[in-house]
Order: C-alpha cells, then structure tokens, then sequence
C-alpha cells in the first residue's frame, strides 16, 4: 500500500463523515460548514488523483462562490421557527437509506473485481487531471452537453431577473 492510497483512504472517509454532518446536523450554519470541509475534501481528493485543476476549480467555485450563496440564503430565510426542524422518519428516508445502502454493495463489488486487474497507470491519470486535456475534451467529445449546460445556465438567470423585477413592481 502506498502513500497516494493511504491518503485517498483518509480523504475518502474524511469526506464521507463530512457529508454525514451536512445531511444530519439541524441547524443549517453547521450543515453549511460541513459542506465546504466536505467540498475541501473532495479538492484533496482531486489531488490524489494527479487532477490538479479539477481540484483548484472545486476550492475555488463550490467553496468559495457557492458557499458564499447558501450562507445568504440560509440568513436571508431567518430559519427561527425550531419546530419544523424536528426529525421525523418518513418511508422516502428509509428508501434513501435503503437505496444508499445497495449503492455502497455495488461499488465494493466492482472496487473488489478492479483491484485484481491492477490496471491503473499513473502516467495517464497525471495527463487526464490537466486544464489542456479537459478542455480538449469539453469542447470535442461533450460540446453538445456543454452548451446545453449553457443555454440552460442563461435561461435560469433570465428567469431569475423576471422573478425579481415581478417582485419589485
């Protein structure tokens, strides 16, 4: 077991913990935190992998710029009313749970199968995680999600200035 693998190990579960507290915790300040030590982690996580970029774009647009909108809106809703915070166990929870827990199965059966073949090579991981290599990528092979991405991006600001012009009249 080398180093790269110990830290993936201890980032992964790092992650995973921090994600337990977003989804868990009450009270939505800490949810939020717990969402952007779990947004770190992920960037960690990128780095073990040799995706250098991917990593800086994750501290930089979800820890930093979406973060920054949740905790406007989590201060914008002035969540007082403590009751309907309580937790209740509904049958959708338990399908969650149920169907989180056949995911995890799943993919150790296949991290199980992988592990034999022992076909990671690092070389082509280090070329994958460069800015040169996803966006040659981005712009050829996935041009049409691209830009759908973007024709949708553009249509949920224009909606979003309606509503707050609607809002202002």
């Amino acid at each position: 077991m080398t180093i790269n693998v110990i830290v993936f190990g201890i980032l992964a579960i790092l992650a995973v913990a921090s994600a337990l507290v977003t989804i868990l915790s009450k009270h939505p300040i800490r949810s939020a935190m717990g969402l952007v030590f779990h947004f770190f982690m992920l960037a960690g996580l990128y780095l073990s992998l040799s995706a250098q970029f991917i990593a800086a774009l994750q501290v930089l647009v979800y820890a930093g710029a979406i973060m920054v909108l949740v905790v406007f809106v989590i201060m914008l809703l002035n969540l007082s009313d403590e009751e309907s915070l309580k937790y209740k166990i509904n049958p959708r929870q338990v399908m969650g749970v149920a169907l989180g827990t056949a995911l995890l199965v799943m993919l150790g059966a296949i991290y199980a199968t992988n592990m034999s073949s022992g076909s990671y090579d690092a070389g082509i991981a280090q070329e994958i995680g460069t800015a040169d290599n996803l966006g040659k990528e981005l712009y050829t092979n996935y041009i049409l999600p691209v830009e759908a991405i973007g024709l949708l991006l553009t249509a949920a600001i224009v909606g979003a200035m309606v509503l707050a012009k609607r809002k202002l009249s």
